[in-house]
């Protein structure tokens, strides 16, 4: 990877790191599938009048339900019955490692040894806690979050699947059409930038179709909340709060992670995210005053250390034929 991209990475995973504080905070004053549906509403609006939609297929559907519905559905399912912040970030990196087998299985994305044993290690420190269920990760909270890692698992691989489909359009209008190149640095700007819109455009009708599934399971299961009351008398953090989910965490962090798996492979993408859970915990204790024990350092030093060693370039991985 780039140093750009890499900077990039980092960027996102802190954005989505303090972003569990955020929803921690918005929970205070709406329940866990409105808040879901709010956020994937102003996230769709008013972008999807300006952004051309993306090729409406499976794929994106997957995206959509998988990324959107299935794993913020359940994160803030999770949080409502009482899953910390700092804990909920770190359980939800098991994402990291189903991604990157399916990757492997679907994609044909190669994974080196190194990378397998970095992956081996950050299990380990997924384990401590799975250890220490209780308190602060009740058991209901935990099994959410296990179906919200893998909704978001399936996500990763429909959006790379759907950049790879969009990349190939590209190249065969490009290939009709003959053009006179005026340099490479511009021709890579042009194609940075189209990713970029791309990406943009996937989240935001990704989010309303998220929205239409969404709104009606709240209407289902949280009737008495959908009245007035509920919107005047929300506090303004959670406001503002609702403001950074949709705008920072979803329309930016989501934005630049389409555009990076676009440009990189999922096994070097993913183990970026086990910077979450480090970058939730700091923020969870000092803005939400979570209790930090010896095996959530622990599980956070493992998970760390996992990273570290799968982005070990010893160049051990074969490239598998893409099917």
């Amino acid at each position: 990877m780039t140093p750009i991209y890499t900077a990039l990475a980092v960027l996102v995973t802190f954005i989505w790191g303090v972003n569990f504080t955020f929803i921690a905070w918005g929970l205070e004053s709406f329940p866990p599938l409105m808040l879901t549906a709010l956020r994937f509403f102003f996230t769709a609006v008013p972008l999807v009048f300006f952004l051309k939609p993306p090729t409406f297929n499976r794929t994106l559907l997957i995206y959509a339900i998988g990324t959107f519905v299935i794993q913020y559905a359940f994160i803030f399912t999770a949080m409502h019955l009482g899953a910390s912040p700092g804990l909920t970030a770190l359980l939800l990196q098991i994402q990291i490692f189903i991604t990157v087998l399916l990757a492997y299985f679907i994609l044909g994305e190669a994974v080196s040894r190194m990378q397998i044993i970095g992956m081996l290690v950050g299990v380990l420190g997924l384990s401590v806690i799975a250890l220490n269920l209780g308190g602060d990760m009740p058991v209901a909270g935990f099994v959410c979050i296990l179906i919200a890692a893998m909704g978001w698992s399936f996500g990763n691989i429909a959006s790379k699947q759907a950049s790879a489909q969009a990349t190939l359009r590209a190249a065969q209008q490009k290939t009709s059409v003959p053009v006179v190149s005026s340099g490479t640095v511009s021709s890579n700007t042009k194609e940075n930038k189209a990713s970029a819109l791309s990406a943009l455009a996937l989240v935001a009708w990704s989010g309303l179709i998220a929205c239409v599934i969404l709104i009606p399971c709240s209407l289902l299961f949280e009737t008495d909340a959908w009245q007035l009351a509920t919107f005047t008398e929300a506090s303004m953090r959670s406001w503002l709060s609702l403001g950074f989910i949709i705008y920072i965490s979803t329309l930016v962090g989501f934005g630049l992670w389409s555009h990076l798996l676009s440009k990189n492979t999922a096994s070097k993408m993913m183990p970026f995210a086990l910077l979450i859970p480090i970058f939730g915990m700091t923020t969870s204790v000092v803005l939400t005053e979570e209790v930090v024990t010896w095996w959530k350092i622990l599980a956070m030093i493992l998970i760390l250390s996992g990273l570290l060693l799968a982005n070990v370039k010893l160049g051990l991985g074969r490239r598998l034929a893409y099917k």
